[in-house]
């Protein structure tokens, strides 16, 4: 006997699933991936339920797969939220959530009245999280990891206690893990979006409602027993959870493109833009208390012929590299920005003087003498620096600009000249070892 009446909650949520797909493809990411199964998982529940009536053994396989592929979803979510998710121990604590949950509820399902096995089955839905929360200690202490095994010896506990009870206790057994499960979903979405969003809220909401739909419904069957809902009640808050999430997804890519406006995005610095805005004001500040600012114009050396030889990849990996060294021997209230293809550029504010300058410039320099190794590539660069100081050698931006471009210029000419009169100037026709771990491969002029 097949219940057609599960037929508009399948449809609704395959919808939202794939308005949840449309928003999520523009830019996936690994949460949006889980999130994405945990709705094929909802709509699995629903498929599975609409068989519920069939006879024998059937029917009980459709009652497991229903009610765990529910489970299953939220134990997705959660796990999605972490942010060590892709480290082993998180695995492993989702392996024994899923395993210990699908267990328990075949079980409860097949031989309820089995005593011995029923308990041995609760006891793995505390005892499996413990350990495999043991085998990463140190991360038993993150708010999330401590939250979840908290609630699963708190629901091990509970099952013990009501599982054998005559007539309701599989049902609030069954209800207990479910609560627990969304509980643990609400918990771990706080925590993991903690802003103050209509996504962030409405989410975190919607599973606080989800939860509780597995203990208001045992609440009114005993105590107010005429008291019937319509099911789209119930599954009311997986909609609301559907949205937030879609929500949420939207606030990620507009503030994505906020930074992407104002950020290169292969380095995450600021890009030529927030660049001029940010020496605009430091300029500013500097001209109202009397102070200097300076500004560095680096031009990486041999950056193209990196490209021509090693590849775009390897060019953009050099990128990013020498981007977090720069980013390392700075202050933090002075800037960093990639100005241009192999172009970065240094403001330091106050206090700061000409010999400042020079002597971060040097650092700099030095930083990109040793040959840097990437993906067993060993490349040789250098840079070229130009400094301009405010007020000395320029009162505005774009003189400010020009007069660290001219100079930065000047050095790269000088340091041309300097190494075709020593014979040093490296050459390019060196060929490449095939063996790419080779340390001693190199990239030179």
């Amino acid at each position: 006997m097949v219940d057609w009446s599960n037929i508009p909650d399948i449809a609704a949520v395959a919808l939202l699933s794939l308005a949840f797909f449309s928003v999520a493809r523009r830019r996936p990411t690994s949460f949006s991936v889980v999130w994405l199964v945990g709705w094929v998982m909802i709509v699995l529940h629903f498929t599975s339920y609409m068989f519920l009536e069939a006879p024998g053994a059937f029917g009980i396989a459709a009652e497991i797969l229903g009610t765990s592929s529910l489970a299953w979803a939220g134990i997705l979510f959660m796990w999605a939220s972490v942010p060590f998710r892709i480290q082993t121990s998180s695995r492993w604590m989702l392996t024994a959530l899923l395993v210990a949950t699908t267990f328990y509820i075949s079980v409860l399902s097949f031989a309820p009245a089995t005593h011995a096995i029923l308990t041995l089955a609760a006891l793995l839905v505390g005892m499996l999280p413990l350990a495999a929360a043991l085998l990463d200690i140190r991360k038993l202490g993150h708010p999330q990891r401590l939250v979840t095994v908290v609630l699963y010896i708190l629901l091990c506990n509970f099952l013990l206690w009501v599982q054998d009870l005559p007539d309701r206790g599989p049902d609030l057994a069954i209800n207990a893990v479910l609560f627990t499960v969304y509980l643990g979903c609400c918990i771990h979405f706080r925590y993991a979006y903690p802003r103050a969003t209509a996504g962030a809220f409405i989410t975190v909401l919607g599973f606080l409602a989800w939860a509780n739909v597995f203990t208001i419904g045992p609440i009114l069957f005993t105590f107010f027993p005429k008291v019937h809902l319509q099911n789209e009640v119930w599954n009311l808050p997986k909609y609301v959870v559907a949205v937030g999430m879609i929500l949420i997804l939207l606030e990620d890519q507009i503030e994505h493109n906020k930074f992407l406006a104002l950020h290169d995005e292969l380095t995450g610095l600021p890009n030529r833009r927030l660049f001029q805005d940010r020496l605009a004001i430091a300029l500013e500040r500097a001209r109202r208390t009397g102070t200097q600012t300076a500004l560095l114009v680096i031009d990486l050396d041999r950056f193209k012929q990196v490209n021509d030889t090693a590849g775009h990849h390897i060019g953009d990996e050099l990128l990013k590299h020498v981007g977090q060294l720069f980013l390392g021997r700075v202050r933090r209230i002075d800037t960093v920005a990639r100005t241009g293809g192999d172009e970065f550029s240094v403001i330091l504010e106050e206090p700061t003087n000409r010999g400042d300058a020079e002597s971060v410039a040097r650092t700099l320099s030095q930083l990109l003498a040793p040959p840097i190794v990437l993906e067993g590539i060993s490349l040789r660069i250098g840079a070229s620096v130009g400094i301009a100081v405010f007020p000395e050698d320029a009162q505005d931006v774009e003189s400010l600009r020009i007069a660290a471009d001219l100079r930065m210029y000047a050095n790269k000419r000088a340091a041309r000249k300097r190494e075709e009169c020593q014979g040093t100037a490296p050459s390019f026709a060196q060929v490449f070892s095939s063996r790419r771990s080779d340390p001693g491969m190199q990239l030179a002029e």
